[in-house]
């Protein structure tokens, strides 16, 4: 499938703006701020039920999960709140975010108070990494406490990073749509672990759930983080991926003879719109529930 799309718009750094229509311009200096306080409040968008959903209508459009976060920036902007300003974002009350934030219903945005982390301008912050993707994610998790998605298995520390990776890979993206998408070591970068993308990948067959955890599952039992369970769905998925990339760059290479371009994150810019245009097809397969700062 990967195969067939990868000479395509859908599977390259070009298709950020597509993937994100509720951004500003690449082009305009609000871009990148506008993603750096999307990314350090994108995570747990999952309702306690379906007919508890959390959704924001903007320009005509109703919206629910991931993408009310989006609308509910671009939003604010548009009533003139200063939201991607660093001066104004930095110092940001909790009501004042509560506003920024608000929903259609009398469901909320869940863990609104944990959404309010803030820093500076991110332009500025991450110029310091140079132009490298690992060393812009060991920045960002060094500096910023709540980017720090770690967890311990079997003894062992394992760093997921999933709002780092996705925040460089969004900044690649918008560098990108400027014509200045010259980022060393995106390789480096492996998908983003959620709870949407391993949902995907068993209903393509790249990953399959025992029965004893697709029932616990359908269930609709909560993982907390760090849970054995939660943290084996996330490393499977990446290393899941890992492996696509490596079968779709073997299938390049031989087949059209050329180097391959394709790498996890685009990869992953691919697999999550897609759970979310498939989703009623998918709806047999439950995603996991953590609700945690992290993703």
């Amino acid at each position: 499938m990967l195969y067939r799309l990868r000479n395509t718009e859908e599977l390259s750094a070009d298709g950020w703006k597509k993937a994100n229509p509720l951004a500003p311009e690449p082009t305009s200096d609000q871009a990148i701020n506008w993603v750096f306080v999307v990314d350090t409040m994108n995570f747990s968008f999952w309702p306690d039920s379906d007919s508890q959903q959390c959704e924001v209508t903007f320009r005509g459009h109703t919206y629910t999960g991931y993408m009310t976060l989006c609308a509910a920036i671009t939003r604010a902007m548009d009533e003139g709140v200063p939201i991607t300003d660093p001066q104004f974002f930095s110092h940001m009350s909790l009501d004042q975010l509560k506003h920024v934030l608000r929903s259609d219903n009398d469901t909320p945005m869940p863990m609104i108070q944990e959404r309010h982390q803030h820093g500076g301008s991110f332009r500025s912050f991450i110029s310091r990494a140079g132009n490298d993707a690992r060393k812009m994610v060991e920045l960002i998790t060094e500096h910023i406490p709540s980017y720090r998605d770690q967890a311990t298995y079997q003894g062992r520390t394992l760093s997921f990073y999933k709002r780092a990776q996705i925040l460089v890979a969004d900044f690649w993206g918008v560098m990108a749509a400027r014509g200045e998408g010259d980022i060393a070591n995106m390789d480096w970068l492996t998908m983003f672990a959620d709870y949407r993308v391993p949902q995907a990948l068993v209903y393509l067959g790249a990953l399959k759930y025992s029965d004893e955890l697709m029932g616990t599952l359908k269930r609709g039992e909560l993982l907390p983080s760090g849970d054995r369970r939660e943290v084996e769905i996330r490393g499977c998925s990446i290393w899941a991926v890992e492996r696509i990339k490596r079968h779709l760059c073997r299938l390049v290479q031989e087949r059209d003879k050329q180097t391959c371009p394709i790498n996890s994150v685009i990869i992953d810019f691919y697999l999550w719109p897609y759970a979310k245009q498939h989703h009623q097809e998918m709806a047999h397969i439950p995603i996991h529930h953590t609700r945690c700062i992290y993703y």
